[in-house]
Protein backbone atom coordinates (compact mmCIF):
# COMPACT_ATOMS: atom_id res chain seq x y z
CA UNK A 1 0.00 0.00 0.00
CA UNK A 2 1.29 2.81 -0.85
CA UNK A 3 1.49 6.31 1.45
CA UNK A 4 -1.45 8.67 1.06
CA UNK A 5 -0.89 11.52 -0.64
CA UNK A 6 -2.46 14.02 1.11
CA UNK A 7 -0.51 13.64 4.38
CA UNK A 8 2.47 16.44 5.00
CA UNK A 9 5.05 14.55 5.91
CA UNK A 10 7.26 11.86 4.73
CA UNK A 11 6.29 8.22 6.15
CA UNK A 12 10.34 8.04 7.34
CA UNK A 13 9.66 11.49 9.28
CA UNK A 14 5.98 10.45 10.38
CA UNK A 15 8.04 6.91 12.40
CA UNK A 16 10.32 9.09 13.63
CA UNK A 17 8.26 10.86 15.56
CA UNK A 18 6.35 8.29 16.63
CA UNK A 19 9.67 6.53 17.74
CA UNK A 20 10.04 9.61 20.16
CA UNK A 21 6.44 9.59 21.37
CA UNK A 22 7.26 5.81 22.32
CA UNK A 23 10.05 6.53 23.97
CA UNK A 24 8.49 9.23 26.00
CA UNK A 25 5.46 7.02 26.89
CA UNK A 26 6.96 3.73 27.07
CA UNK A 27 11.14 4.14 27.09
CA UNK A 28 13.35 1.21 27.69
CA UNK A 29 14.64 1.28 31.55
CA UNK A 30 16.35 -1.64 33.17
CA UNK A 31 17.43 -4.48 31.31
CA UNK A 32 15.16 -3.42 28.09
CA UNK A 33 17.57 -0.56 27.80
CA UNK A 34 21.45 -2.86 28.14
CA UNK A 35 19.15 -4.78 25.07
CA UNK A 36 18.47 -1.63 22.99
CA UNK A 37 21.65 -0.59 23.62
CA UNK A 38 23.48 -3.44 22.34
CA UNK A 39 20.78 -3.62 19.31
CA UNK A 40 21.56 -0.08 18.48
CA UNK A 41 25.69 -1.00 17.95
CA UNK A 42 25.09 -4.12 16.35
CA UNK A 43 22.45 -2.07 14.32
CA UNK A 44 24.56 0.72 13.27
CA UNK A 45 27.64 -1.80 12.93
CA UNK A 46 25.62 -3.30 9.99
CA UNK A 47 24.87 -0.38 8.69
CA UNK A 48 28.41 0.77 8.19
CA UNK A 49 29.48 -2.21 7.17
CA UNK A 50 26.49 -2.07 4.25
CA UNK A 51 27.62 1.58 3.28
CA UNK A 52 31.06 0.00 2.63
CA UNK A 53 30.39 -3.24 0.89
CA UNK A 54 27.81 -0.96 -1.70
CA UNK A 55 30.17 1.57 -2.57
CA UNK A 56 32.95 0.15 -4.86
CA UNK A 57 35.95 1.45 -4.35
CA UNK A 58 36.33 2.08 -8.53
CA UNK A 59 32.69 4.38 -7.86
CA UNK A 60 34.21 6.25 -4.74
CA UNK A 61 37.29 7.49 -6.39
CA UNK A 62 35.68 8.07 -9.93
CA UNK A 63 34.87 11.02 -8.38
CA UNK A 64 37.86 11.97 -6.19
CA UNK A 65 39.47 14.31 -9.23
CA UNK A 66 36.93 17.13 -7.76
CA UNK A 67 38.72 18.26 -5.37
CA UNK A 68 37.94 21.71 -4.95
CA UNK A 69 34.37 20.14 -4.71
CA UNK A 70 35.88 17.67 -1.77
CA UNK A 71 36.87 20.68 -0.09
CA UNK A 72 34.11 23.03 -0.42
CA UNK A 73 31.71 19.74 1.50
CA UNK A 74 34.63 19.52 4.23
CA UNK A 75 34.48 22.96 4.74
CA UNK A 76 31.14 23.25 5.40
CA UNK A 77 30.33 20.50 7.56
CA UNK A 78 33.41 20.78 9.58
CA UNK A 79 34.19 24.78 9.69
CA UNK A 80 31.24 26.80 7.96
CA UNK A 81 28.76 24.52 10.20
CA UNK A 82 30.42 25.09 13.50
CA UNK A 83 31.26 29.14 12.70
CA UNK A 84 27.29 29.50 12.10
CA UNK A 85 26.80 27.32 15.50
CA UNK A 86 29.37 29.84 17.22
CA UNK A 87 27.45 32.41 16.15
CA UNK A 88 24.17 31.41 17.05
CA UNK A 89 25.74 31.29 20.70
CA UNK A 90 24.18 35.04 20.63
CA UNK A 91 21.16 34.05 21.01
CA UNK A 92 21.47 32.06 24.57
CA UNK A 93 20.00 32.51 26.82
CA UNK A 94 17.33 35.15 26.00
CA UNK A 95 16.24 33.74 22.87
CA UNK A 96 17.32 30.05 23.21
CA UNK A 97 18.06 27.62 25.77
CA UNK A 98 22.03 27.26 26.43
CA UNK A 99 21.60 23.53 26.87
CA UNK A 100 19.92 23.51 23.05
CA UNK A 101 22.71 25.42 22.48
CA UNK A 102 25.13 22.89 22.94
CA UNK A 103 23.33 20.44 21.54
CA UNK A 104 23.30 23.18 18.09
CA UNK A 105 26.96 22.82 18.46
CA UNK A 106 27.15 19.10 18.45
CA UNK A 107 24.64 18.61 15.68
CA UNK A 108 27.46 21.49 13.63
CA UNK A 109 30.61 19.26 14.37
CA UNK A 110 28.70 15.69 12.93
CA UNK A 111 29.62 14.34 9.58
CA UNK A 112 27.16 14.51 6.61
CA UNK A 113 25.20 12.14 5.27
CA UNK A 114 26.12 8.96 2.98
CA UNK A 115 22.86 7.11 1.61
CA UNK A 116 20.62 10.22 1.47
CA UNK A 117 23.39 12.75 0.34
CA UNK A 118 24.01 10.37 -2.62
CA UNK A 119 20.09 9.70 -3.07
CA UNK A 120 19.63 13.37 -2.98
CA UNK A 121 22.03 14.31 -5.67
CA UNK A 122 20.77 11.08 -7.90
CA UNK A 123 17.40 12.77 -7.98
CA UNK A 124 18.49 16.04 -8.95
CA UNK A 125 20.53 15.13 -11.39
CA UNK A 126 23.82 16.00 -10.00
CA UNK A 127 27.19 14.66 -10.02
CA UNK A 128 26.62 11.37 -8.10
CA UNK A 129 30.44 10.16 -8.17
CA UNK A 130 31.64 13.19 -6.69
CA UNK A 131 28.82 12.75 -4.56
CA UNK A 132 29.70 9.46 -3.56
CA UNK A 133 33.42 10.28 -2.20
CA UNK A 134 32.45 13.17 -0.70
CA UNK A 135 29.43 12.31 1.43
CA UNK A 136 32.09 8.77 2.26
CA UNK A 137 35.27 10.82 3.18
CA UNK A 138 32.83 13.34 5.29
CA UNK A 139 31.76 10.33 7.20
CA UNK A 140 34.70 9.34 7.70
CA UNK A 141 37.17 12.48 8.46
CA UNK A 142 34.01 12.58 11.45
CA UNK A 143 35.38 9.99 13.33
CA UNK A 144 38.25 12.26 14.25
CA UNK A 145 36.74 15.72 13.39
CA UNK A 146 33.82 15.80 14.98
CA UNK A 147 35.66 14.32 18.68
CA UNK A 148 37.78 17.34 18.51
CA UNK A 149 35.35 19.76 17.41
CA UNK A 150 33.00 18.86 20.46
CA UNK A 151 35.99 18.95 22.55
CA UNK A 152 37.01 22.69 21.01
CA UNK A 153 33.70 24.03 20.76
CA UNK A 154 31.74 22.57 23.91
CA UNK A 155 34.64 22.62 26.20
CA UNK A 156 32.31 24.24 28.67
CA UNK A 157 29.78 21.59 29.83
CA UNK A 158 30.34 18.44 31.82
CA UNK A 159 29.89 15.16 30.61
CA UNK A 160 32.33 15.31 27.26
CA UNK A 161 34.38 11.90 26.97
CA UNK A 162 37.01 12.60 24.85
CA UNK A 163 40.27 9.92 25.16
CA UNK A 164 42.04 7.74 23.29
CA UNK A 165 39.60 5.34 24.51
CA UNK A 166 36.65 7.54 23.13
CA UNK A 167 38.00 7.81 19.50
CA UNK A 168 38.77 3.99 19.59
CA UNK A 169 35.35 3.39 20.67
CA UNK A 170 33.99 5.63 17.40
CA UNK A 171 36.36 4.03 15.42
CA UNK A 172 35.25 0.13 16.29
CA UNK A 173 31.26 1.20 15.82
CA UNK A 174 31.69 3.08 12.46
CA UNK A 175 34.89 3.04 10.73
CA UNK A 176 35.72 -0.63 11.41
CA UNK A 177 32.13 -2.23 9.93
CA UNK A 178 33.02 0.31 6.60
CA UNK A 179 36.30 -1.22 6.33
CA UNK A 180 34.84 -4.28 6.44
CA UNK A 181 32.68 -4.02 3.83
CA UNK A 182 35.05 -2.40 1.90
CA UNK A 183 37.82 -5.07 2.00
CA UNK A 184 34.26 -7.80 0.79
CA UNK A 185 32.52 -5.05 -1.82
CA UNK A 186 34.36 -7.24 -4.68
CA UNK A 187 32.32 -10.27 -3.61
CA UNK A 188 29.14 -9.11 -2.49
CA UNK A 189 28.94 -5.64 -3.60
CA UNK A 190 26.92 -6.70 -6.80
CA UNK A 191 24.49 -8.73 -4.49
CA UNK A 192 23.97 -5.13 -2.48
CA UNK A 193 23.02 -3.22 -5.58
CA UNK A 194 20.28 -5.34 -6.63
CA UNK A 195 18.54 -4.66 -2.72
CA UNK A 196 18.92 -1.21 -1.85
CA UNK A 197 15.88 -1.68 -0.40
CA UNK A 198 17.74 -3.83 2.07
CA UNK A 199 20.42 -1.06 2.68
CA UNK A 200 17.53 1.72 2.81
CA UNK A 201 15.49 -0.62 5.72
CA UNK A 202 18.74 -1.15 7.61
CA UNK A 203 19.66 2.90 7.25
CA UNK A 204 16.56 4.29 8.82
CA UNK A 205 15.60 1.02 10.92
CA UNK A 206 19.02 1.78 12.85
CA UNK A 207 18.45 5.35 12.96
CA UNK A 208 15.16 4.38 14.37
CA UNK A 209 16.55 2.38 16.77
CA UNK A 210 19.27 4.91 17.77
CA UNK A 211 16.53 7.50 18.48
CA UNK A 212 14.48 5.36 20.42
CA UNK A 213 17.27 4.12 22.78
CA UNK A 214 18.70 7.75 22.99
CA UNK A 215 15.53 9.15 23.70
CA UNK A 216 14.52 6.41 25.90
CA UNK A 217 17.73 7.14 28.38
CA UNK A 218 16.81 11.21 28.27
CA UNK A 219 13.54 10.30 29.27
CA UNK A 220 14.14 8.70 31.69
CA UNK A 221 16.53 11.27 32.92
CA UNK A 222 13.97 13.73 32.79
CA UNK A 223 14.57 15.78 29.33
CA UNK A 224 10.85 16.86 29.02
CA UNK A 225 11.15 18.82 32.53
CA UNK A 226 14.21 20.78 31.44
CA UNK A 227 12.66 22.09 27.42
CA UNK A 228 9.32 23.03 27.34
CA UNK A 229 7.19 23.74 23.93
CA UNK A 230 8.15 27.29 23.74
CA UNK A 231 12.19 26.55 23.57
CA UNK A 232 11.42 23.43 21.05
CA UNK A 233 9.47 25.89 18.50
CA UNK A 234 12.43 28.08 18.82
CA UNK A 235 14.88 25.50 18.24
CA UNK A 236 13.12 24.85 15.23
CA UNK A 237 12.85 28.02 14.02
CA UNK A 238 16.67 28.34 14.40
CA UNK A 239 17.32 24.85 12.79
CA UNK A 240 15.42 25.97 9.48
CA UNK A 241 17.52 29.26 9.51
CA UNK A 242 20.92 27.45 9.64
CA UNK A 243 19.80 25.03 7.26
CA UNK A 244 18.66 28.24 4.58
CA UNK A 245 21.89 29.74 5.51
CA UNK A 246 23.82 26.87 4.93
CA UNK A 247 22.12 26.04 1.49
CA UNK A 248 22.14 29.93 0.14
CA UNK A 249 26.03 30.22 1.38
CA UNK A 250 26.25 26.91 -1.25
CA UNK A 251 24.07 28.29 -3.96
CA UNK A 252 26.56 30.87 -4.43
CA UNK A 253 29.98 29.63 -4.99
CA UNK A 254 30.89 29.56 -9.13
CA UNK A 255 30.16 25.35 -9.67
CA UNK A 256 28.41 24.15 -12.46
CA UNK A 257 24.77 22.52 -12.29
CA UNK A 258 25.71 19.46 -11.44
CA UNK A 259 28.60 19.96 -8.85
CA UNK A 260 26.26 22.67 -7.18
CA UNK A 261 23.42 19.96 -6.68
CA UNK A 262 25.97 17.20 -4.83
CA UNK A 263 27.44 19.87 -2.82
CA UNK A 264 24.33 21.30 -1.77
CA UNK A 265 23.23 17.93 -0.72
CA UNK A 266 26.57 16.53 1.22
CA UNK A 267 27.44 19.85 2.53
CA UNK A 268 23.97 20.86 3.66
CA UNK A 269 22.99 17.37 5.35
CA UNK A 270 24.24 15.75 8.89
CA UNK A 271 24.22 12.04 9.73
CA UNK A 272 21.94 10.84 12.56
CA UNK A 273 23.54 7.31 11.82
CA UNK A 274 27.00 8.69 12.72
CA UNK A 275 26.04 11.12 14.97
CA UNK A 276 23.89 9.87 17.65
CA UNK A 277 26.16 6.99 18.22
CA UNK A 278 29.24 9.27 19.06
CA UNK A 279 27.01 10.53 21.05
CA UNK A 280 26.49 7.81 23.17
CA UNK A 281 30.31 7.41 23.30
CA UNK A 282 30.61 11.67 23.83
CA UNK A 283 28.34 12.07 26.00
CA UNK A 284 26.40 11.05 29.83
CA UNK A 285 23.95 11.77 31.93
CA UNK A 286 20.40 13.42 31.85
CA UNK A 287 21.62 16.30 30.06
CA UNK A 288 22.39 14.11 26.88
CA UNK A 289 19.05 14.29 26.19
CA UNK A 290 19.11 17.61 25.14
CA UNK A 291 22.35 17.54 23.41
CA UNK A 292 20.62 15.01 20.82
CA UNK A 293 17.86 16.87 20.72
CA UNK A 294 18.98 19.45 17.61
CA UNK A 295 20.29 16.53 15.90
CA UNK A 296 17.18 14.53 15.98
CA UNK A 297 14.56 17.57 14.84
CA UNK A 298 17.55 19.37 12.27
CA UNK A 299 17.47 15.18 10.66
CA UNK A 300 13.93 15.48 9.71
CA UNK A 301 14.50 18.83 8.39
CA UNK A 302 16.60 18.20 6.27
CA UNK A 303 14.88 15.08 4.87
CA UNK A 304 11.79 17.22 4.27
CA UNK A 305 13.53 20.16 2.86
CA UNK A 306 15.89 17.89 0.77
CA UNK A 307 13.16 15.98 -0.71
CA UNK A 308 11.32 19.17 -2.03
CA UNK A 309 14.75 20.36 -3.63
CA UNK A 310 15.86 17.40 -5.48
CA UNK A 311 12.57 17.20 -7.23
CA UNK A 312 12.26 21.03 -8.00
CA UNK A 313 15.70 20.86 -9.46
CA UNK A 314 15.44 17.03 -11.24
CA UNK A 315 11.65 18.70 -12.52
CA UNK A 316 13.11 21.98 -13.54
CA UNK A 317 16.99 20.96 -14.22
CA UNK A 318 17.72 24.52 -12.64
CA UNK A 319 20.47 24.91 -10.03
CA UNK A 320 20.47 25.85 -6.68
CA UNK A 321 20.06 29.30 -5.99
CA UNK A 322 18.16 29.93 -8.97
CA UNK A 323 14.90 30.54 -9.90
CA UNK A 324 13.43 27.98 -11.16
CA UNK A 325 9.89 29.39 -11.29
CA UNK A 326 6.72 27.76 -11.44
CA UNK A 327 6.97 25.40 -14.14
CA UNK A 328 9.81 23.35 -11.81
CA UNK A 329 7.22 22.95 -8.63
CA UNK A 330 7.47 19.12 -7.94
CA UNK A 331 4.37 17.39 -9.13
CA UNK A 332 2.64 15.70 -5.62
CA UNK A 333 4.22 12.67 -4.24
Amino acid sequence: MSWPRWLPVDPYVAAMIATIGVATVLPARGAAAAFAGWATTAAVALLFFLYGARISPREALAGASHWRLHLVVLLTTFALFPAFGLLLGLLAPTVLDPQLHQGLLFLCAVPSTVQSAIALTSIAGGNVPAAIFSASFSSIAGIALTPLLVSATMSDIGGVSLSAGAFADIAVRLLLPFVAGQLLQRWIGGWMKRRKKLLTLVDRGSILLVVYTAFSASVVGGVWGMVGAPDLLVLVAVEAVLLAAVLLTLAALPFNREDKVAIAFCGSTKSAAAGLPMATVLFSGPAAGLLILPLIIFHQLQLVTGTVLARRWANGRTSPGADAGPEAQPSPA
